[in-house]
């Protein structure tokens, strides 16, 4: 598996064009591209579904398990890793949403725990 640079976890702490697209059950073809919300804790880059596990995209990410993402002005292959509420980094994901997104008024959703249950590690394929 490759692992993110570090000049592009820098980048993606700050970009906001952060685009999912599972791939269809075909496993090759991108999905429509979703914008979502998008964070980077300890080396890692995370994104959270809106509507809980009910969002259409995380459902796919879910069974897809790859897609690809659009971030920082360019596009990457990924594998999408459903992250279990009681993983130690929950509260340090939520806090760099909190950080990232601070004065949103869309921010106090994202930290409950239907986002929170639907979090996404996505690694570098």
């Amino acid at each position: 598996m490759a692992k993110w640079t570090a000049t592009q976890l820098n980048e993606f702490t700050t970009a906001d064009d952060m685009h999912v697209s599972p791939f269809y059950e075909d496993g090759k073809t991108p999905g429509t591209p979703t914008w979502i919300w998008s964070v980077v804790v300890d080396g890692n880059l995370y994104v959270r579904a809106w509507n809980g596990q009910n969002s259409r995209w995380y459902q796919s990410a879910k069974q897809q398990g790859a897609g690809r993402i659009h971030l920082a002005g360019r596009d990457y292959d990924v594998a999408y890793v459903p992250v279990t509420t009681d993983d130690p980094l929950t509260a340090a994901i939520s806090q760099a949403y909190e950080t990232k997104y601070a004065g949103s008024p869309y921010l106090a959703p994202m930290v409950e725990s239907g986002p929170i249950s639907a979090t996404v590690r996505l690694d570098l394929k």
